[in-house]
This record gives C-alpha cells, structure tokens and sequence, in this order.
C-alpha cells in the first residue's frame, strides 16, 4: 500500500540545436519546492521489463570539465554506496575506491599533459 507519494521535476532549456542552455531541478520532498539551478543531471532507471538501464545525461555548456570530473568521481562511488548496502558485496566498496582513486590520479596527469 502506498502511504504517499513524491515528485521530482526537471526543465531543460534548450537551444535550437537541442544542446542544454539551462536546468533546473525540485522534488516535492524538498524544503525548497522551487526550481532550482543545476549544470548537470544524471539519472538512471532500471527498465524492469526490458531488463535494462536507461540513462539521461545532460549538461550545459557551462559546466566546466573540472566540475565533471568532480561530478563523474562521487557519483561512481555514490552509485558503489547505494550498490553495497543493497547487495551486500563485501569486494565492491574497497575495489571501487581504489579504481576511483586510480582513475583519478590517471585524469589528473592526463589533464596536466594537454
């Protein structure tokens, strides 16, 4: 039985070519019902009867790559978080941490050398 429910919105203003100007994000949830600014989203939803992940991933041209890097890094290990507490793997947390500490480490060098 569903006690309540909840509602999270998004509006993407786009330009002529599609490409994201501005976002906004509000959840009902939220202290905030307003909508608020944000450079990027990135959703993921389990297709159950197609027994797969649909993504949207959209982001202005004002995020900046630093922004991404940092965005692209908490949410793998966000995502690892969510995954171990509903799985229960004892190897991904430690694994994933030191992938991202890794891969970091790799951006990092790379973004040094361009």
């Amino acid at each position: 039985m569903i006690a309540k429910t909840s509602e999270i919105r998004f509006k993407v203003g786009l330009n002529d070519k599609n490409v994201p100007l501005d976002i906004k994000w509000s959840a009902t949830d939220s202290k905030n019902n307003e909508l608020r600014d944000c450079k990027s989203i990135m959703v993921s939803i389990w297709d159950a009867n197609q027994k797969e992940t649909l993504r949207i991933d959209l982001w202005t041209n004002e995020m900046t790559t630093d922004e991404m890097h940092s965005q692209y890094f908490q949410s793998l290990l966000s995502m690892t978080e969510s995954y171990v507490k509903a799985t229960g793997n004892p190897h991904a947390m430690e694994d994933m941490k030191a992938f991202a500490k890794e891969l970091a480490r790799k951006t990092a060098d790379w973004e040094e050398g361009k």
